[in-house]
């Protein structure tokens, strides 16, 4: 018998990219509410060509939460909005992103063209929010001082990948769409990660209202633990650097748990991401800051998926995700 939807937790996703559509993808078989609040800042391919041609939204992310919260995700309609094609003049677009651009056209604006696409894909109780309307570039300030504009460019640099970010911001400032603040406001539990923590994660926590209502909300607070650095966003950093990172935009003692993966790549995978000088992360906690109480739990779980990279299993990412949606206490 189907749960009735006032009965079932909400859990609200924060983030964009591959970690976001993972969890996505293996929470929505669960009996709970789905808010996914995305990122808007890329600026890159597919994305990237969209908005200098029409002036479209970043589509790229959203799309891929369209498809991961579809329960048609492997059926013709979603294997549609995942198509790429490879040649003409419409290569290395995704189809998905053309079909977005053309109901925001046709309907006057990117919150209708996504509602529209949430019912073409068949999404009825979950949602897509997009966390701002407003059309905004992400940058960057380096650790000598070196400023850099556009998500790609800070995604992959083109500069020293060794120096560390000290701050992202985005400009003009974001309005904060409103039904990203009602979903924090509803929440149960709130999902921070995984994903890029500069490119994915911390732009949704610029835009004001959201910052607003993160710092207000009464849900749980959950913070998903990245498998592997990153050269130029991440490089160097152990847990407790992404931790720290994250409560600078936030606020110390933010979250109320931190979920980190236990489980080892073989070394043959990990030998192909070091050419990347991409690394396993060391899942280390130091004292934050002279004072720090250190006021979450350590979710230990084998949440590797089996292969040849190094991705979090959806499945059992999901299972452990729900699982705390049970629980009273952490």
């Amino acid at each position: 018998m189907k749960k009735d939807a006032s009965k079932k937790k909400h859990v609200v996703v924060i983030g964009g990219g591959t970690g976001t559509y993972t969890v996505l993808a293996g929470l929505k078989k669960y009996p709970v509410m789905l808010s996914a609040i995305i990122s808007m800042a890329d600026d890159g391919g597919s994305t990237g060509l969209l908005r200098e041609e029409f002036g479209m939204l970043p589509a790229g992310d959203v799309r891929r939460a369209l498809v991961a919260l579809s329960p048609q995700e492997d059926e013709f309609l979603a294997k549609l909005f995942t198509y790429r094609f490879r040649e003409g003049g419409v290569n290395g677009h995704s189809f998905g992103n053309l079909i977005l651009t053309a109901l925001e056209r046709t309907t006057g604006s990117f919150e209708r063209a996504v509602e529209k696409a949430s019912e073409l894909l068949d999404i009825h109780d979950n949602q897509v929010i997009p966390v701002t309307f407003s059309d905004v570039r992400l940058f960057a300030e380096l650790e000598d001082g070196t400023i850099i504009q556009g998500e790609t460019n800070i995604d992959i640099p083109k500069h020293d990948g060794t120096l560390r970010i000290n701050r992202v911001w985005l400009e003009p400032k974001a309005r904060a769409n409103i039904k990203a603040v009602r979903a924090i406001k509803r929440a149960d539990l709130i999902v921070i990660g995984p994903g890029d923590l500069y490119t994915s994660i911390i732009p949704n926590l610029l835009v004001a209202g959201v910052h607003k209502a993160l710092l207000e909300t009464k849900a749980r607070k959950l913070y998903v633990m990245n498998l592997m650095t990153k050269f130029g966003e991440t490089h160097g950093f152990v847990a407790h650097d992404f931790l720290r990172t994250l409560e600078d935009y936030l606020e110390p003692g933010f979250f109320n748990a931190i979920l980190v993966n236990t489980a080892k790549p073989q070394e043959n995978v990990l030998k192909k991401y070091r050419k990347e000088q991409a690394y396993l992360i060391d899942n280390y906690f130091e004292r934050m800051k002279p004072g720090y109480r250190r006021n979450f739990k350590i979710i230990h779980a084998p949440l590797l998926r089996p292969g040849g990279f190094v991705r979090h299993d959806t499945k059992k990412l999901a299972e452990t995700i729900y699982k705390l949606t049970e629980r009273v206490r952490w």
